[in-house]
């Protein structure tokens, strides 16, 4: 017998019905389980996981940068929301850019990505002209009339973008290491190279990440990638050395509290800030280190306070919706049958993910600190607006998969009509009727299926 999909539409699949409640708690454990399985093979699991996961990165983003920032606001700008509203305006331009990226024609946005690359390059060497200016030794911003922007972040979803383009064009080559690495390799270490020289390693870290999944997605050979890995490796563990300023960071990340008034500093206090919310944090707004003591509390450390205020609690709330979003991408990835969609998808769960784990890890001590934001969490409008129109690309590609879009149409005829479609179950409904027959298999009238005692 053939699968009826949530659509309403044969599937041609065979139907594979709910287990039947076994005895005990790994039984009630295991048909959970089965029934959340069930629910992750849904046509718009994809969509509903973006869309869902990064809106609460958002709000969470909001509330954590109001509070983070509303002492050193305050002290500087003379109010407590002075940065909250900077940040609450990026949100408001980025997220109708995010709906138009999500609603944009794809050949369109193939045919962008090219000039998108090109730009991303000027925007970057006009960095080292008047119109550049330096934030804490790194000279990556550009001051455009009353517009600050950091071309880099720009060049992080341009890169992501043309590379999907290449790869997608190239896709019957893609066997040989020759077309999998030129023209990509080249150009993505050009633009590297360009954002190493403006003293901003933490972003180039990102950018070869990119480009190292990348390649292993397309299939490099291993040993191919584990030269371009060590060479990466090599090339950044110089860049920290010979500077006086990464040096430093690069050995006072291992114990922050042995120089904790010199270079510890910034890492010994993001470290006291997460030990101190306990499992459910001090309560928001509540933080003791974002008075002064911790630099940098609204934007690289903010994963910091966010742990000092919602606790062990809260950071695994942050953590799971990151995991939600990266499975969801990775299930579009590998469920799409366009290869730009494809590419682009494991192109933005590279960088954002990526992004993601060094800040965590730079809070935690696990990596020196290099001054990279918490994507859709940290203050900053440069990295906020490409982040979200990243993940508006994705909520597109994911709305326009068939059975997605199938789905989609028959719950709008529905909510038209007033009529649910004979034969679809709601997940509370599906977890009742498989109760119930359990409740059948074993005789027993009501809860849930147990062993009889002999």
């Amino acid at each position: 017998m053939s699968v009826t999909s949530e659509t309403g539409r044969d599937t041609g699949q065979q139907a594979v019905p709910l287990p039947v409640q076994q005895p005990g708690l790994a039984g009630w454990v295991s048909y959970r389980a089965a029934i959340v399985r069930r629910a992750m093979e849904r046509p718009l699991t994809s969509y509903y996981l973006l869309l869902g996961g990064s809106t609460m990165l958002l709000a969470i983003g909001l509330m954590m940068v109001l509070s983070a920032s509303s002492v050193y606001s305050y002290r500087v700008h003379d109010s407590s929301y002075y940065i909250f509203l900077k940040q609450l305006t990026w949100v408001v331009i980025g997220l109708p850019a995010a709906w138009l990226a999500s609603r944009m024609n794809r050949r369109l946005l193939r045919l962008l990505a090219w000039p998108a690359v090109l730009v991303a390059v000027i925007l970057l060497c006009l960095t080292q002209t008047g119109l550049g200016f330096a934030v804490n030794g790194n000279r990556n911003w550009l001051a455009l009339g009353p517009l600050t922007v950091q071309p880099s972040e720009i060049a992080k979803l341009s890169i992501v973008l043309w590379t999907a383009d290449v790869y997608a064009k190239k896709e019957r080559y893609l066997d040989s290491p020759w077309h999998a690495l030129i023209p990509v390799a080249p150009v993505v270490t050009m633009i590297s190279a360009l954002v190493v020289f403006q003293h901003d390693l933490g972003t180039a870290l990102v950018l070869f990440a990119i480009l190292l999944g990348m390649l292993w997605v397309v299939g490099v050979p291993a040993r191919l990638f584990g030269i371009a890995l060590s060479l990466v490796g090599v090339v950044a563990f110089y860049l920290a050395a010979s500077n006086s300023e990464r040096r430093t960071r690069l050995t006072g990340f291992i114990d922050p509290f042995k120089d904790f008034q010199g270079a510890g500093w910034q890492a010994g206090h993001g470290l006291l800030g997460m030990s101190s919310g306990g499992i459910f944090g001090k309560g928001l707004s509540a933080s003791q280190q974002k008075w002064g003591n911790l630099p940098e509390a609204h934007t690289d450390f903010i994963f910091a306070v966010l742990g000092e205020e919602l606790g062990l609690v809260g950071t695994l709330l942050v953590l799971a919706l990151f995991g939600a979003v990266a499975f969801a991408a990775i299930r579009l990835a590998i469920n799409t049958a366009d290869p730009f969609v494809r590419y682009v998808s494991a192109g933005v769960t590279i960088w954002l993910m990526s992004q993601m784990i060094i800040n965590i890890g730079m809070v935690l001590a696990l990596l020196p600190v290099i001054g990279i934001p918490l994507p859709l969490v940290s203050y900053g409008g440069s990295a906020l607006v490409p982040s979200m129109v990243a993940l508006g690309l994705l909520v597109g590609f994911a709305r326009a998969e068939p059975e997605a879009a199938a789905a989609l149409r028959d719950r709008r005829g529905e909510r038209r009509t007033g009529k649910k479609r004979p034969g679809r179950m709601s997940l509370p409904g599906a977890i009742s009727a498989g109760s119930a027959r359990a409740r059948a298999r074993t005789g027993r009238p009501g809860g849930s299926a147990r062993s009889r005692r002999g």
